[in-house]
């Protein structure tokens, strides 16, 4: 009679009670959502960190049908989705919620794998309870954005379009007056900025009309301009603001002196910064506004520099450009310029710095995106 060599036996026993022992550590200690279920609906096993997450009880769970824990509008799919497992489909990145013990409702996404011989399903699912609260916070902020986006457009399409009427009657009234009736060089010489002015800002407002328009297919029409001309159009829509303010404004393009840009956004800023510039003048002193082209390690910049009263920089750093942020009392103060100075140049991808002390002065440096340059 052959002799049997026990010892291959238990070599072999061993090593599949070890090969056990490692799987079971493993199901054990997962942060995952590990578990065993039947086709019966029943879990056969389940791991730690499902008794931790659902807040039941091993034998609670074991217990009581799977669905049982499904959060209630999420049972359909649930079981739609293990037709498909028990029809031995692997299902991938499946999505639905579980209430637990306390009541909280928590996302999960599983994988589940069939073993169809057995009858058997082995799942393995992943918390995103957080990831899926971001994701409704998202998207609730971006609907509240947008129905604040689509009211502001509308409001401002609506006021633009109301402004249209009183404006044209001021272009209309002074093309009618006659200067071969005004016999005082001085009344003729506001009455021609009267012109000017009201004509300029009839040409704004239709021009900002346009642009509401075509800015709901959230472009903005980029063109290359001249400095020197755009500047020139907008002191002229404001000369006699700086002439009853004995305002002196000086410009240097010589660095460069074209750039693509938004003429209406370029336009902006410059009104924006002089008139505060005049508005916010040191009162023993007329108000003096730079405006300077610089190259700096290759990035083009506009400087603009007045002598006003400036600002206290440790107060105001962080809410300069802040909407209705206002810091020194004015009439006409509303806390929007600076804004949609800061508005205009970043949306185009550049930056806007500030420097400025009290009753020193501000200079406002302007760095513009690379590519949108020409020099």
């Amino acid at each position: 009679m052959e002799k049997t060599d026990n010892s291959d036996i238990l070599s072999i026993s061993k090593n599949k009670f070890d090969e056990y022992l490692l799987l079971s550590n493993f199901f054990t200690i997962s942060a995952d959502l590990l578990c065993i279920a039947g086709f019966d609906g029943y879990f056969k096993r389940i791991n730690p960190a499902v008794i931790k997450l659902l807040g039941y009880t091993e034998e609670e769970l074991m217990a009581s049908p799977i669905n049982d824990f499904v959060y209630i509008d999420d049972k359909d799919i649930t079981n739609d989705s293990r037709k498909t497992v028990y029809s031995g489909t692997l299902l991938s990145n499946f999505e639905n919620r579980y209430v637990t013990k306390s009541g909280e409702i928590v996302w999960l996404a599983w994988t589940s794998m069939p073993f169809t011989d057995q009858k058997l399903v082995f799942g393995i699912a992943k918390d995103v309870t957080l990831k899926k609260r971001e994701e409704e916070e998202r998207n609730v902020l971006i609907a509240n954005l947008s129905k604040i986006n689509k009211d502001l457009q509308s409001f401002t399409q609506m006021t633009s379009h109301d402004m249209r009427s009183p404006v044209n009657n001021i272009v209309a009234i002074s093309q009618l007056l006659d200067h071969a009736k005004i016999e005082d060089p001085k009344t003729v010489e506001l009455v021609d900025i009267l012109k000017s002015t009201s004509e300029h800002l009839h040409h704004t407002i239709n021009n900002f009309v346009d642009v509401m328009i075509k800015n709901d297919k959230l472009s903005v029409q980029l063109e290359e301009l001249n400095l020197t001309n755009v500047l020139h159009t907008v002191t002229k829509s404001i000369s006699s603001l700086l002439l009853n303010a004995n305002a002196q404004l000086e410009s240097d393009f010589s660095a460069f002196n074209t750039i693509e840009f938004n003429k209406l956004y370029l336009e902006s800023i410059f009104l924006n910064l002089i008139t505060n510039a005049i508005k916010y003048a040191n009162p023993s002193k007329p108000p003096f506004i730079k405006i300077t082209a610089v190259i700096t390690d290759g990035v083009h910049q506009l400087l603009i520099s007045d002598n006003g009263l400036g600002f206290d920089m440790d107060k105001v750093k962080d809410k300069i450009f802040g909407m209705y942020q206002v810091f020194h009392e004015h009439e006409d103060s509303k806390g929007l310029g600076l804004h949609l100075v800061y508005e205009h140049i970043t949306s185009l991808g550049g930056k806007i710095e500030v420097d400025s002390c009290l009753n020193e002065g501000t200079t406002f440096t302007i760095s513009f995106k690379e590519k949108t340059l020409n020099t």
